[in-house]
C-alpha cells in the first residue's frame, strides 16, 4: 500500500535566548527533512520568556546562571560546549565562548508575533535569524537594531518594524499567547506541539523527532515524549 501523505501543525514554544531551542529546532527540521515528502508540516513559533523580569541592560550570563540554577563556571563551560556539540550535529554554530550576557526577550517575541502575521515562513526565517544573532553572532536580540536587521533579512519590512518596537502594538496578544501556553501546563522549553494534540518536550535527537512524528502522521495515540 502506497505511503501516506499528512500535514502537520506544528507549534514550537520557545525563547530565543534558550539554547536548546536552537538544538530542538535543528533536529525537528533535519526530521522533517528526513520524512519528506510523505510528512510535511507548517511551523508556527510561540513565546515562552525565560526571564520575563530581566532588565534593558541584561545580566551577565556567568552570573545570572549562577543565580538561577547554582552552577559554576566550570561547570557552565561543560554544559556548554555539550550544547556546542549538539548544535554542530544539526548545523547550528554556537560561539565557543558563550552568550556574555542574558537580556529580556519580550521585543523579540512581539517581532515574532507580527511576522507570524505576515507569513509563517517569514516568521520561521526570522526566528532563526534571532537564535543566529544571539547565539552565534552574541548580539543583543533585545536591541532595537539587531531585531530590525534581522527582519529585514527575513523579508520583513524594516519601517514596520521600526514602528513595532517603538509602540507596545502586540504586546497584549504576546502575553495571551505565552498565559496561553503556561495555562496549559508549558514550563519548560522547547515544547513542541503536533496538532493541537502530541506533545515533545526538550531538545531531542533528531531519531526521537523521526519517531514520534512518523507515529503522529501515521494517527498513532497520542505521543508524549520528554527529555
Amino acid at each position: 500500500m502506497a505511503a501516506m501523505t499528512s500535514h502537520l501543525k506544528i507549534d514550537f514554544v520557545s525563547d530565543v535566548s534558550c539554547p536548546w531551542c536552537a538544538v530542538g529546532l535543528g533536529s525537528l527540521e533535519a526530521a522533517l527533512r528526513r520524512l519528506a515528502p510523505d510528512v510535511t508540516a507548517e511551523l508556527h513559533f510561540q513565546p515562552f520568556e525565560l526571564n520575563p523580569q530581566m532588565p534593558a541592560e541584561g545580566q551577565d550570563t556567568v552570573e545570572h546562571l549562577n543565580q538561577k540554577y547554582g552552577s559554576t563556571r566550570e561547570q557552565q563551560a561543560q554544559s556548554r560546549e555539550m550544547i556546542r556539540q549538539r548544535g554542530a550535529e544539526v548545523g547550528f554554530e554556537f560561539s565557543p565562548e558563550g552568550r556574555p550576557r542574558v537580556y529580556n526577550t519580550f521585543n523579540a517575541h512581539r517581532l515574532l508575533h507580527w511576522a507570524e502575521l505576515e507569513s509563517p515562513a517569514k516568521q520561521a526565517a526570522l526566528k532563526k535569524l534571532l537564535l543566529k544573532a544571539y547565539f552565534t553572532d552574541s548580539q543583543n536580540p533585545s536591541d532595537p537594531e539587531v531585531l530590525v536587521r534581522a527582519a529585514t533579512e527575513a523579508g520583513l519590512d524594516a519601517a514596520r518594524a521600526r514602528e513595532i518596537l517603538a509602540s507596545d502594538e502586540y504586546a497584549n496578544e504576546t502575553r495571551e499567547r505565552k498565559r496561553m501556553y503556561t495555562d496549559a501546563g508549558i514550563h519548560s522549553v522547547p515544547a513542541i506541539i503536533i496538532n493541537d494534540h502530541h506533545l515533545i518536550s526538550g531538545g531531542q535527537p533528531v531519531e526521537v523527532f523521526e519517531r514520534a512524528l512518523r507515529q503522529i502522521a501515521g494517527a498513532q495515540p497520542s505521543t508524549v515524549v520528554t527529555a
